[in-house]
């Protein structure tokens, strides 16, 4: 596993410790388990930026207001004083998000970002975390169960099964995809143009384990 051709595989835990929150950030699936409950917001991501970029107090200050700024929270001078507990889900990841990419990261680690979310508030994240990707010219990794998300959000899908990589495919293609493993769980999805009185089972193969080759979807 390389990162701008360095092997992260080979770093000790503390070179890693240079390489976590600063050039690869997560944003992790609920924000409520994630923020701390003692903290206000601001004091959370001025901490998460001084850390990597050893900031005056003054300096972490404007770069935490800059951030809840980006992530378009409307009055970011509330939200700065509140604690966690006052945000709602929606507000709540966007919150993980500017705290993430305050240290300015190279990646972006979404793991099931938005599956605690409702649909309308899904798509406001979604929204903001590919615009401020872009924007920086960050690479994005997303997590997530949702096969029609991920066909529509992405570039690019890597299927796994039991740690490993079983089929790759152009997002846009997904649905087309040949693995077993991937056909069963599109064929477990429900659709609204396909209505079926019962969904497929996923029929688990212990080949898929040890796959001798991945699947290459064009």
């Amino acid at each position: 596993m390389k990162l701008m051709g360095e092997d992260l595989l080979s770093k000790t835990e503390q070179e890693m410790r240079a390489v976590r929150g600063q050039r690869i950030s997560m944003v992790m699936q609920d924000p409520k388990f994630s923020l701390n409950p003692v903290m206000t917001i601001g004091d959370q991501i001025m901490e998460a930026y001084s850390l990597h970029a050893k900031a005056t107090k003054s300096d972490a200050k404007d770069k935490a207001m800059e951030m809840l700024k980006a992530v378009t929270i409307r009055d970011p001078d509330r939200v700065f004083r509140a604690y966690p507990h006052e945000m709602s889900g929606g507000m709540g990841q966007r919150v993980m998000i500017a705290m993430m990419l305050a240290p300015d990261p190279e990646i972006l680690i979404a793991d099931e970002p938005t599956s605690a979310l409702d649909v309308s508030v899904q798509g406001q994240v979604l929204s903001i975390m590919d615009r401020l990707v872009e924007e920086r010219g960050m690479g994005l990794i997303f997590i997530s169960h949702d096969l029609n998300l991920v066909s529509s959000f992405c570039d690019r899908v890597l299927i796994m099964y039991a740690g490993r990589v079983v089929e790759t495919c152009r997002a846009d293609k997904l649905h087309e995809a040949q693995h077993p493993y991937t056909r069963g769980l599109l064929n477990s999805l429900p659709r609204l143009d396909q209505p079926r009185d019962r969904l497929e089972v996923l029929k688990r193969d212990e080949a898929w384990r040890d796959p001798p080759s991945v699947v290459e979807a064009s």
